[in-house]
């Protein structure tokens, strides 16, 4: 099971968030949000990690 730690407005902010925390050993999962048939840059994405390990993505981002 994965959970929500960011909504972010496009897939490059997302990808962002995603190397940073990878970057530190943590999964990863970018979920769109709504209609992406509407196109990336309009769409909202979700930057998912695994369940119980979300104070290990809350502190990776406190640091930043």
């Amino acid at each position: 099971m994965w959970v929500e730690i960011k909504n972010v407005k496009n897939l490059k902010i997302a990808n962002l968030w995603k190397e940073v925390i990878e970057s530190e050993g943590l999964p990863v999962r970018i979920q769109p949000m709504g209609n992406i048939l509407d196109g990336e840059s309009k769409s909202s994405y979700q930057v998912c990690v695994p369940k119980g390990r979300e104070h290990v993505a809350e502190e990776i981002i406190r640091k930043l």
